[in-house]
C-alpha cells in the first residue's frame, strides 16, 4: 500500500507564456466578456418585451443567448482572477463545477442550434404546417429536453471524474478545466471515462452535426426550387443568420478535431478554446440584431439612442 496525498487544488497554466503581457489580455478579455454579457442580455431582454417576437425561432434564441452567458461566465471570471495572479490556480471543487457548467453549455448549444436547424427547416419547406408543428407546447417541449439532455450529459461525466484519484501532479496544461486536460492528471484508469466521451462525441457532436447538415441540404434544395430571386432572398434571409451562427460554432469545432498535431498545438487549442468561449457569444447577439428588423425595432424600444 502507498499512501498518496490527494490533490486539493490545481494550477493552470495559463493562457500565453508572455507575463508582461497579462495586464494588456485581462483589458481585452473584459472587454470580450462584458459584450458577451450586455450583448446576449439585451437580445432575450428585446425578445421579452417585442411582441411580434414571440415565435418559435426568437423562443430558441432566447435560450441560445441564455446559453452563451453561462458558458462564458463558467470560465471567464476565474481567467480574469488568475491573469492579475502569478500563481493561478483553482480548487477542486471549482474546477469540477466550472467544468460541469461548462460541458452542459457546450451539450446544449448543440442541441440548441440542432432544434433552430429543425425550425427553420418547418418554417421553409412545410411552411403550411408550421403552427401545428412548432406550437407553443412543442416548443417548450423541445427546449426543456434540450436542457436536461445536456445537464445529464455533462452530469454522467462528472461522476465519472469524481470517482477517480487525483494524488500525483496538479498542472493543468490549459487556462480552464477540460476533460482531457482532467484526466490526463488522474493517477488511476481512465478507460471508462474515455469511452464515455467517445460516446458524447459520437452521438452530440457528430449525431448533431449530421442533422443539422441534412436539416440545411433540404433547405438550400426548396430554396434553389423557388422561381422568383425575390422569394429566394426572402427565404434565404429567415435562415441566414442562423446558418452564420451554425457556421462559426461548428468552423471552430472541427477545427478543434482536424487539425495537425503540431509543437504548438497547445497554444492553438487555447485560441480555439479563446473562440468559442468569447468570440462566437460575442458576435452572437451581433449577428442576430443586424440580420434582422425587427430586434432593430425592439432594441430601439430599449435603447432609445440608437440611430435608425
Amino acid at each position: 500500500m502507498i499512501n498518496h496525498t490527494r490533490v486539493t487544488e490545481f494550477i493552470m497554466q495559463g493562457i500565453f507564456d508572455h507575463p508582461h503581457h497579462e495586464g494588456l489580455f485581462f483589458g481585452l478579455f473584459l472587454c470580450l466578456y462584458t459584450a458577451v454579457v450586455m450583448g446576449n442580455s439585451l437580445i432575450i431582454v428585446a425578445i421579452v418585451i417585442h411582441p411580434p417576437l414571440h415565435t418559435p425561432m426568437y423562443f430558441f434564441i432566447t435560450n441560445l443567448a441564455l446559453v452563451d452567458i453561462l458558458c462564458t461566465s463558467s470560465v471567464v471570471p476565474k481567467m480574469l482572477e488568475n491573469l492579475m495572479q502569478e500563481k493561478k490556480t483553482i480548487s477542486f471543487g471549482g474546477c469540477i463545477t466550472q467544468l460541469f457548467v461548462f460541458t452542459s453549455s457546450l451539450a446544449t448549444e448543440l442541441l440548441l442550434l440542432t432544434v433552430m436547424s429543425y425550425d427553420r427547416y418547418v418554417a421553409i419547406c412545410h411552411p403550411l404546417h408550421y403552427v401545428k408543428l412548432m406550437s407553443k407546447e412543442i416548443c417548450i417541449h423541445l427546449a426543456v429536453s434540450v436542457w436536461a439532455v445536456g445537464t445529464i450529459s455533462s452530469f454522467v461525466n462528472i461522476l465519472l471524474v469524481l470517482r477517480l484519484d487525483f494524488c500525483g501532479p496538479n498542472l493543468i496544461q490549459h487556462f480552464f478545466c477540460e476533460f482531457p486536460t482532467i484526466l490526463a492528471l488522474s493517477c488511476s484508469s481512465t478507460f471508462l471515462n474515455e469511452i464515455m466521451m467517445l460516446m458524447a462525441d459520437i452521438f452530440l457532436a457528430m449525431g448533431n452535426f449530421l442533422l443539422t447538415t441534412v436539416s440545411y441540404s433540404f433547405i438550400i434544395i426548396t430554396i434553389l426550387k423557388i422561381q422568383s430571386s425575390k422569394g429566394k432572398q426572402r427565404a434565404f434571409s429567415t435562415c441566414s443568420s442562423h446558418l452564420l451562427v451554425v457556421t462559426l460554432y461548428y468552423s471552430t469545432t472541427i477545427y478543434s478535431y482536424i487539425r495537425p498535431t503540431s509543437s504548438n498545438s497547445q497554444d492553438k487549442d487555447k485560441m480555439v478554446a479563446i473562440m468559442y468561449t468569447l468570440v462566437t457569444p460575442t458576435l452572437n447577439p451581433v449577428i442576430y440584431s443586424l440580420c434582422n428588423n425587427e430586434v432593430k425595432v425592439a432594441i430601439r424600444k430599449i435603447l432609445p439612442f440608437t440611430t435608425k
